[in-house]
């Protein structure tokens, strides 16, 4: 039997890969900045809710309670540092790494500044549920948009890139080392951390393939696409033998080698999104 000398074909990093300016900039920059606001609303909401919240922002908290800048202002502080480390990594900054700096900062801020303090148990337990599903459904939003990935995400990939570790190792890596520190730092780490943990995956994983932008094709009509994120909306058992489960399992893998993967911010991995800060 003949044996095919071929290499293997890499999985489409299409889905979620950044996108032109150009492509429907309007419609995406609407997409871009209003989850962005959504996302870091979504936080002040984790923060009043004093339950727990996500590793990243375990670090602002405990930032914060040593020095005088305000939770959002250390956001941008520590996205900027991240940033930095992009340079021996080879990362290169996108709009949407910029915009998720800023806007995270000045939404979480607002929320802060909006939000009321010392609630009832009752009360603080709707806002955490509220925090949790409105963040990931921001999620999907503003990484639908495809403006590319976030200071965190990028970080996550280049060293994946780097190390030939999977997205989901250097992930777990690096938020149990930022939630440690944090946490030595005063950081609040509690109920709603494990909730966030659960939860803002399958949520976001809902959303994103109802709000993730597909280009369109010659003739104006959207583009087909043979990868789409998570099977496109379908099931496992709904994939097709040519689209082999493999294919999905290895994508971030594939991408992170690759130097192409188009993370999420705030988000775990893409099999297990948690989009981080």
């Amino acid at each position: 039997m003949p044996v095919s000398t071929a290499p293997p074909r890499r999985p489409s990093t299409g889905g979620l890969g950044y996108l032109s300016l150009a492509e429907r900039p309007l419609h995406r920059l609407a997409r871009l900045f209003g989850g962005l606001a959504l996302y870091g609303f979504s936080l002040s909401l984790l923060v009043r809710a004093a339950l727990g919240v996500n590793p990243w922002s375990v670090l602002y908290q405990g930032v914060q309670r040593h020095s005088s800048l305000s939770f959002g202002t250390i956001s941008a502080v520590v996205g900027v540092l991240v940033l930095l480390a992009w340079v021996p990594l080879r990362q290169r900054p996108t709009l949407g790494t910029g915009a998720n700096v800023v806007v995270l900062a000045l939404s979480s801020d607002f929320g802060l500044a909006v939000l009321p303090e010392d609630l009832g148990l009752p009360a603080r337990g709707c806002l955490l549920l509220l925090g949790v599903l409105l963040n990931g459904f921001s999620v999907a939003v503003y990484v639908g948009a495809r403006f590319g990935p976030g200071p965190r995400d990028g970080l996550m990939t280049g060293l994946a890139a780097l190390t030939g570790r999977s997205l989901r190792t250097v992930r777990t890596g690096l938020e149990v080392t930022v939630l440690a520190a944090g946490w030595l730092l005063g950081g609040t780490v509690g109920v709603g951390t494990v909730a966030y943990a659960l939860l803002v995956g399958p949520v976001t994983q809902f959303f994103l393939p109802r709000w993730t932008y597909r280009e369109r094709g010659p003739a104006g009509n959207p583009g087909h696409r043979r990868w789409a994120p998570f099977g496109g909306g379908r099931r496992p058992d709904q994939v097709p033998r040519s689209e082999s489960p493999v294919t999905f399992r290895h994508e971030r893998e594939v991408w992170a080698r690759g130097g192409q993967v188009r993370g999420c911010e705030g988000t775990g991995s893409f099999t297990n999104i948690d989009s981080s800060p």
